[in-house]
């Protein structure tokens, strides 16, 4: 079985530090995909030393880094075709999401952009990791999979709670907290 950690759009500066939680993550995971809004070369160079690795650029990348990635990428993990984008949902739909994992003919699609949590599994699982340092109306979060044979287990990690209160209140009331590990598999 491998283990792959999966994020997105950290921005980090030229000076920012990777923080200690995901690089404790990174050096536990045999692979780590990044789906693109590193912002900075240091960042890219930070991420790209701390496990096996895989990347895209994003939309927000300084032009060194654009430079160095591709938009769209396949990731083959034992008998899984992973693909991995920064931009593929516009919306809560996914619709744009899944056509495109249909179009790249991938098992998952690994996707950024969003800066919140998406986890949804049909024909393919389609997984936004949010973001672990700029998350938009969510927790902090990253993605684990789990890859065995033709099987991928997706499930988003949390890595602490929305900054702003209201939106604390807001999860304490919602029966379907982004607390929870949510699992589907394909």
């Amino acid at each position: 079985m491998k283990k792959i950690l999966a994020i997105s759009d950290t921005h980090l500066q030229e000076d920012s530090a990777v923080p200690g939680p995901l690089i404790d993550l990174a050096k536990g995971a045999d692979l780590l995909l990044h789906a693109g809004d590193f912002v900075s070369l240091g960042a890219y160079e930070a991420f790209r030393d701390l496990a096996p690795f895989e990347a895209v650029s994003g939309n927000s990348d300084d032009p060194a880094v654009a430079a160095l990635l591709p938009q769209r990428r396949v990731v083959e993990v034992e008998d899984v075709r992973i693909g991995l984008v920064h931009r593929a949902a516009f919306s809560a739909d996914l619709l744009g999401a899944d056509l495109l994992a249909r179009e790249m003919e991938v098992d998952a699609l690994v996707f950024g952009h969003l800066h919140r949590p998406v986890l949804e599994g049909r024909d393919r699982l389609l997984i936004c990791p949010g973001s672990p340092t700029e998350p938009r109306l969510s927790p902090p979060a990253v993605a684990v999979l789990e890859v065995e044979g033709r099987r991928v287990l997706g499930r988003i990690v949390p890595l602490g709670r929305p900054v702003c209160g209201y939106f604390r209140f807001a999860e304490a009331l919602s029966e379907r907290s982004v607390r929870e590990e949510h699992e589907k598999t394909i």
